[in-house]
């Protein structure tokens, strides 16, 4: 997910698509340790993509907070 795709969300959309990520983390997480899935490097980018969203949030509180 690209930083301009997530601007254009809502701050609803976004805590909603934490908890999509984080549920295909968890499958992620689980499939590997049971066998090695084909591209490990996805759970590295699902992490990733989660710290973009939860940055996001917290720009947003900040910036309505200091308002």
């Amino acid at each position: 997910m690209k930083n301009s795709e997530i601007l254009e969300l809502s701050t609803e959309e976004l805590v909603a698509r934490i908890g999509e990520e984080r549920a295909n983390l968890t499958k992620l997480k689980f499939a590997h340790a049971v066998s090695a899935i084909e591209n490990p490097s996805r759970i590295t980018k699902v992490r990733k993509d989660i710290a973009r969203l939860t940055t996001e949030i917290t720009k947003r509180k900040s910036a309505s907070a200091s308002e």
